[in-house]
């Protein structure tokens, strides 16, 4: 791969963990994710939440789903960088 796409994809996956960071905290502050911050981070992020949602057994009031698709995108980088 060249450079530019190298770095592209780090900046993508850099992009989503932080986007994931933001839901989590947001959604201690704002569970309803009312506001166009809420709705964005909400709507951007809920398409690769769900399905690891819907894998995951159910463990009452604790979600997750973030935490795995973090760790995914960890490992991801980690293929890119090491390349």
């Amino acid at each position: 791969m060249s450079g530019f796409l190298l770095l592209s994809l780090q900046l993508l996956i850099t992009v989503l963990w932080l986007m994931i960071v933001g839901r989590v905290l947001l959604s201690w502050i704002n569970p309803r994710f009312d506001g166009p911050v809420g709705r964005f981070l909400y709507e951007t992020t809920e398409p690769l939440l769900a399905p690891i949602r819907r894998v995951l057994p159910q463990t009452g009031m604790l979600d997750l789903s973030p935490l795995v698709l973090m760790l995914g995108l960890g490992f991801l980088m980690q293929l890119v960088v090491y390349r």
